[in-house]
């Protein structure tokens, strides 16, 4: 489960269509292939994520930008998704899975890793990087970041002391309330959190040349901040979804260093339940639906 199908189910990204079967997370066996994906043979099993299609013609296709083509097509949202027995995929945008995961460890793999993946890269070389709202994807950048030799600071929810030990647990250096200032500069600041005030807050925790990169699709309003947060070369962007190179380069690391998921299993009739966990912070790693 993503924070981006609660995003949807609360109304704050609104669907193409109606109804929708949410989930962009998905791991399964191919139980049936069509001509044109005669190399996913039944049984092979698979990861599919967010990307579900795109044009492959457009001028960001062909400049190693899918993620940015305006015909872009994505799972659980334009496509039905994974909070079902099956689906229906693309075998273009489908990853094999590596050897070592389960299907319920691999399954947040496929947006909270791939999409923590490109952020990390987008934060460049920091060593001291921050990391603002501690749920899934951040439990799983953290693991890559430590392996790099980065020190990681970790910003949740205040008062939140289970999100802060977890980090602890998992290798930040310090961990405290996304209201209070580090204890030294950063050199780089990722958002998970899709809360819009984070946004100078963490640019006030980087030091000059840092950068803040906003991982989430969805977040709340920016307000206005001051011009000294920006000035002396501080940069600030987004992440857009995810390529398919994203995904290779991930998958072939993940194994190495290990990456581990902390996860929350749940059956799927409980996936209301599951979504409301979600919204109030009550999940520690991921949660996985299991039909």
């Amino acid at each position: 489960m993503c924070r981006t199908d609660l995003h949807v189910f609360q109304g704050d990204l609104v669907p193409p269509r109606r109804p929708l079967v949410l989930g962009h997370e998905i791991v399964g066996e191919v139980v049936e292939s069509g001509p044109d994906a005669a190399a996913l043979l039944e049984g092979t099993r698979v990861g599919i994520p967010w990307l579900a299609w795109t044009c492959g013609t457009c001028v960001y296709c062909t400049s190693g930008r899918e993620n940015l083509c305006p015909e872009s097509r994505f799972t659980g949202y334009h496509t039905d998704g994974g909070y079902a027995e099956y689906t229906l995929a693309n075998s273009r945008y489908c990853f094999l899975i590596p050897p070592g995961y389960d299907d319920v460890e691999a399954a947040p793999l496929l947006c909270a890793g791939l999409i923590g993946y490109r952020a990390l890269r987008m934060a460049g070389d920091a060593q001291r990087l921050g990391l603002y709202g501690f749920g899934a994807a951040a439990h799983l950048v953290i693991q890559i970041a430590r392996s790099e030799g980065r020190d990681v600071f970790a910003f949740s929810r205040p008062g939140d002391g289970s999100s802060q030990a977890f980090a602890r647990e998992l290798g930040a250096v310090w961990a405290g309330g996304a209201d209070v200032m580090p204890p030294e500069s950063l050199d780089a600041a990722i958002i998970f959190a899709p809360v819009g005030s984070l946004v100078p807050a963490a640019l006030a925790a980087i030091a000059p040349g840092g950068k803040v990169v906003c991982a989430g699709i969805h977040m709340s309003d920016i307000p206005s901040f001051p011009y000294e947060l920006l000035w002396r070369e501080r940069s600030l962007c987004s992440v857009a979804n995810l390529t398919r190179q994203d995904g290779q380069e991930f998958f072939a690391v993940a194994p190495t260093i290990p990456v581990r998921t902390t996860t929350v299993r749940m059956p799927l009739t409980s996936a209301g339940e599951a979504l409301n966990r979600l919204a109030t912070g009550a999940i520690q790693g991921a949660a996985v639906l299991v039909p």
